[in-house]
């Protein structure tokens, strides 16, 4: 097993652009089938029927589809953190009030987000989620998730942990996506669950 300690980015890299290149072939019904499934495999996990506040995101392109998600979890009454992409890649956060409160952000060098067009919440507000739902490419048998490499995240998962609290952490993958391995570095840390259209992984060491 390689050194999680001394992490190759090149292979990162590489890794990145073949799951992203799986995904690239999927058609638009492919990723609102998907994203269905995904909903309705979430909805049934224990963490999110008893969770007021969920951190999530909005899916672009061919990313796991998270719209018939977010509108199921805002029918239970549940509270939804949406991301907006500040200049340093780090995250402020807004409430999600259905379609008509996200409008459509272009970054520079990025791919065009949609965020919350309502106040800003500020970064430290994913501190008050009990479930956080994370992006991801692929995650591994340990739990490790491969992210897209913006670090943003990281950011978000250090910030918790520096606030002392443990909200779970679920990742909406493809079935293709939970693998044998994923590079790790030693500050790394797994995550609770992967959602999949076809089931749920649990990560006991997370």
């Amino acid at each position: 097993m390689e050194d999680e300690g001394r992490v190759s980015e090149p292979d990162k890299r590489r890794l990145r652009r073949e799951f992203l290149s799986v995904r690239n072939r999927l058609t638009d019904d492919d990723v609102r089938e998907t994203g269905r499934a995904l909903a309705e495999r979430a909805l049934g996990l224990p963490e999110l029927a008893h969770a007021r506040t969920v951190a999530a995101y909005v899916s672009v392109g061919s990313e796991p589809g998270t719209a018939a998600l977010l509108d199921a979890l805002r029918a239970r009454g549940v509270r939804v953190l949406l991301p907006a992409l500040l200049p340093d890649n780090d995250l402020d956060w807004g409430e999600y009030a259905g379609p008509g409160s996200l409008a459509q952000i272009r970054h520079s060098g990025k791919m065009a987000l949609f965020e919350p067009a309502g106040a800003r919440l500020g970064p430290d507000a994913v501190t008050a989620a009990d479930v956080v739902l994370l992006p991801g490419l692929a995650v591994d048998a340990r739990g490790m998730r491969l992210g897209r490499g913006g670090g943003s995240y990281d950011r978000v998962l250090a910030r918790l942990e520096r606030a002392g609290v443990r909200p779970r952490l679920v990742v909406l993958l493809y079935d293709t996506e939970v693998v044998a391995h994923v590079p790790a570095e030693a500050h790394d840390k797994p995550v609770h669950a992967v959602v999949t259209p076809s089931g749920v992984h649990r990560f006991p060491g997370a």
